[in-house]
């Protein structure tokens, strides 16, 4: 079982999707645990698979530890996977704990907030047998900076589907329609959720700067969150409510990135976001933060440009040199998507999520076997 707190459209949350819908039935069923509600995302996966919600009935709910204990004992659990730091990681891990789960790992997908560990979920280290990072940087930093052992963390590089990220010029009619954007309007678009670390802020002051030298340019924010009302009010602030669209949650993340000409994505921190593989995949070149691992992925000058955290000003300079050039943007579109292709399957990806269950699954059934053969002899 996945354990998170919900399912919002969001890049940790599109790549669980992607992953469980790719794993071989014979030899792993998973199934989704939401602390929260189910979100976008967790109703789009229910058709197929089995997912809970409202698990944790509020912040301090001690009670959601028995609650999960009963839950993987009665579904018969036998391994679960923290996805993300905060809550899910510690009573996730405290629950499989209780109930004597062979396989206990955390997945963080980020190198700061919300995936920094508390002093609380550190403690649990001892009965975690795995921290999943998903780039080689980001397993360096959860080694050095969390201080996880060393033997403790495992790599497995966010990958995507490609098949299913691709162009779609139908698409981008039919979504620029929908929003009153004129089909051969200049684009620049994130795709996050509206959260406090995805720096949405600069992204709105960079497309101000962005509309002073192409008037005719639009913006597209894709994703949810708690921070909408105060980002809308930030745009009629600074008076490009006109020119950004906030389209909110949607299942079709192809469709929007389709819409786009350049995506950027403006974070304080990541690791190595699945929204930048699937707009690469989707062949649109990325003007992103050079923050975690973002860079083994935007490849300065190939696949597009890095931006040094909070910077507006080379931001907006760069989403002007991509909407300005065509040429630029193909080129960079093209190696972009041959660049994820190579690098960042999905199946990889699931591949890799699946033998690490596995070893670690048959290497404590196999010592509990042994152990009681042994007392037997005995």
């Amino acid at each position: 079982m996945f354990l998170i707190t919900s399912m919002p459209v969001g890049g940790a949350e599109t790549l669980l999707v992607n992953m469980v819908r790719r794993f071989d039935p014979n030899r792993i069923t998973p199934m989704i645990g939401c602390l929260k509600e189910k979100g976008v995302l967790g109703e789009e996966l229910a058709s197929d698979f089995t997912v809970f919600e409202d698990l944790i009935h509020h912040k301090y709910d001690v009670g959601v530890a028995v609650r999960l204990r009963r839950l993987f004992l009665d579904q018969k659990v036998d391994g679960v996977i923290t996805v993300g730091a905060g809550d899910k990681m510690f009573w996730g891990r405290l629950g499989a704990k209780s109930a004597r789960l062979p396989v206990i790992l955390s997945a963080l997908h980020s190198t700061g907030w919300p995936d920094g560990v508390g002093r609380l979920n550190r403690m649990l280290t001892g009965i975690t047998d795995g921290f999943i990072a998903c780039a080689d940087s980001h397993a360096q930093y959860l080694v050095e900076k969390e201080k996880f052992p060393d033997e403790k963390v495992f790599m497995i590089p966010n990958g995507i589907d490609t098949n299913r990220f691709v162009p779609d010029e139908t698409a981008r009619a039919t979504w620029r329609k929908r929003q009153g954007i004129a089909f051969d309007a200049p684009v620049a678009g994130i795709v996050a959720a509206l959260r406090s670390e995805k720096n949405h802020d600069l992204f709105l002051e960079a497309a101000r700067r962005t509309l002073e030298v192409i008037p005719e340019s639009r913006f597209v924010i894709a994703g949810d969150g708690p921070e909408r009302p105060r980002l809308e009010a930030l745009a009629e602030e600074k008076k490009i409510a006109n020119e950004v669209h906030f389209i909110g949650s949607t299942p079709d993340i192809p469709g929007v990135l389709s819409m786009m000409d350049v995506f950027s994505l403006t974070s304080h921190n990541e690791a190595k976001p699945v929204s930048i593989l699937e707009a690469l995949s989707c062949q649109r070149p990325v003007a992103a933060t050079a923050v975690g691992s973002v860079n083994e992925s935007v490849i300065e000058g190939e696949t597009g440009f890095l931006v040094p955290a909070g910077d507006e000003e080379m931001m907006a300079q760069r989403w002007i040199q991509l909407l300005s050039d065509e040429k630029l943007r193909s080129t960079m579109g093209t190696t972009g998507r041959a660049h994820v292709i190579e690098h960042s399957s999905l199946d990889s990806m699931t591949t890799g999520y699946m033998e690490l269950v596995e070893s670690i699954f048959h290497s404590k059934v196999d010592e509990d076997s042994n152990q009681d053969r042994c007392l037997q002899k005995a």
